[in-house]
């Protein structure tokens, strides 16, 4: 009989109650624990699901057998290193961490410990769930917007690393993970000193091209992709969960209704605890694939002058 892990999360705002809320339905672990830095957000966290709610570090990780990160994103690597340096696997929400150099630190980290590094980029469950990722051709091109109105959560960071981070990991996913051989980019800021809305031109090595945008400062909420490929193109609404496929690929036109269409967020959570577990031979996101998303993402803020 395979041991019940006890989960834990750090961060009692928004995102971490998601979290939270998602091992509560979870098979394989039970959440036993929240942390927080602020000790009354630690305690109306832990009170809110009926578990402890620790602002004490070192007895949180005592408490736990796997974490989930979902902290301000500039917390990431500090809190992903004590997590690991303490035998506890981590899933972290997106990114990684806040530089390269951290998020290749972490990856190591795991490595040498054997441990597991998950990462959350929820939108790799959806094109999972439309059979996107197993394709009988690559595409030679991509463009991808995601944008929508401004809101403080996610404003410590630029909007690469809030939203474009998701576009960058399922490009590199379809793409075979290529690297760039040259970015152009150009932003603006209106609300903070960094990115608030970015468009980023990619030419990747051996040909193919993407085209991303993202915006918080948008008036309304798009996420949609175009995928280009020899045979057809791919058309995808994020927001609708909807696409229009003439490729001529079978793909799922029903994969909002499958574990990974409905309920990406709850079904990384799981993929994270099989992979743990054993179930499962990787999480769907792997850290290294996170550090190589943080890369490509970090790079476009540079060339957009950041």
């Amino acid at each position: 009989m395979s041991k019940t892990l006890r989960a834990g999360v750090i961060g009692a705002g928004v995102f971490g109650g998601y979290h939270a809320g998602k091992y509560a339905d979870a098979r394989g672990a039970d959440l036993v624990a929240i942390f927080d830095v602020m000790p009354e957000a630690a305690k109306a966290g832990g009170e809110a699901r009926g578990v402890p709610g620790y602002d004490n570090l070192d007895n949180f990780l005592s408490a736990v057998d796997i974490v989930t990160i979902a902290s301000p994103a500039a917390t990431h690597f500090d809190m992903a290193k004590a997590c690991l340096s303490a035998g506890k696997s981590v899933l972290i929400e997106k990114p990684i961490a806040h530089t390269a150099a951290e998020g290749a630190q972490l990856v190591k980290l795991a490595a040498d410990k054997k441990l597991i590094i998950a990462i959350g980029h929820q939108e790799r469950l959806v094109f999972d769930a439309m059979d996107l990722l197993d394709t009988p051709e690559t595409p030679t091109a991509i463009t991808a917007a995601r944008m929508g109105p401004w809101s403080p959560r996610g404003s410590d960071v630029s909007v690469t690393l809030d939203l474009m981070v998701h576009d960058a990991d399922l490009v590199l996913a379809l793409f075979g993970r290529p690297k760039a051989a040259n970015i152009t980019a150009h932003a603006s800021s209106e609300k903070t000193d960094l990115p608030d809305a970015i468009t980023a031109q990619i030419e990747f090595e051996g040909g193919a091209q993407a085209r991303l945008t993202a915006s918080r400062i948008h008036e309304g909420r798009e996420r949609h992709m175009e995928i280009t490929y020899p045979s057809g193109t791919l058309k995808i609404d994020f927001v609708a969960r909807t696409f229009e496929n003439n490729t001529g690929f079978a793909l799922n036109e029903n994969y909002a209704d499958t574990p990974g269409g409905k309920d990406p967020l709850g079904a990384n959570v799981q993929t994270f605890i099989d992979a743990v577990s054993g179930k499962r031979s990787r999480p769907a996101v792997t850290g290294a694939e996170g550090l190589r998303a943080l890369e490509l993402i970090l790079a476009i803020d540079m060339a957009a002058g950041f």
